[in-house]
């Protein structure tokens, strides 16, 4: 007959001496403790991070523990699913021999896949802001290529307006004419101009 809690006290040490930093028992019936997992650093000393929390089950190990995430840092919500099925599928593999440490081990490698995940899509992102940069000052160096299509366009366009100044230059010169007097109207506006010429010849 299996000695269950005998199974799970000598477990518990042997966790207690590989994570003596981020071990934490938080009762003892039933044995419930956490541990945190850390990710390696990454870019920018950059980790994430998640506490998982275990409870072993009357019949453990031939029973799966139970698990939760009890709190996570840097991982968004797909992050957090991926790990809880990753956790069942380990325990379901691994039924019948402790499994805490491979658990963990298991949530420490997908925990370095995911801060490799984010330098990467960083990188992605970097290079993809560098790409769209280079393509507008492209754009800016080169202009619009010239088709057959575009300057027929532009032409139809420029003759227009040339046509419209054309049109205003001759109504302002209409205009104009109409309002310049002959000889014969400014000197029947103004009588001195019939003598101006004499004085100027005097003088």
């Amino acid at each position: 007959m299996t000695d269950y809690s005998e199974e799970q006290r000598n477990e518990l040490e042997a966790l207690e001496s590989i994570y003596p930093d981020s071990f934490t028992v938080l009762s003892e019936k039933p044995t419930t403790f956490t541990i945190t997992v850390t990710s390696e650093a990454g870019e920018n000393d950059e980790t994430v991070q998640t506490t998982l929390k275990f409870t072993y089950r009357e019949k453990y190990p031939d029973e799966t523990p139970l698990y939760e995430i009890v709190s996570q840092e840097n991982l968004d919500d797909n992050d957090v699913t991926d790990i809880i099925k990753l956790l069942e599928q380990q325990a379901e593999e691994n039924l019948g021999m402790v499994m805490i440490f491979t658990l963990v081990s298991a949530v420490q490698e997908k925990l370095n896949e995911i801060v490799d995940q984010i330098k990467t899509r960083r990188e992605e992102e970097k290079k993809q802001k560098e790409r769209e940069a280079e393509e507008e000052e492209k754009q800016r160096f080169h202009g619009t290529p010239v088709t057959i299509e575009n300057f027929l366009n532009w032409k139809a366009k420029f003759d227009a307006e040339l046509l419209e100044i054309k049109r205003k230059k001759m109504k302002e010169e209409e205009q104009a004419g109409k309002n310049k007097l002959s000889g014969k109207q400014l000197f029947e506006m103004d009588h001195n101009l019939d003598t101006s010429d004499i004085q100027f010849l005097e003088e």
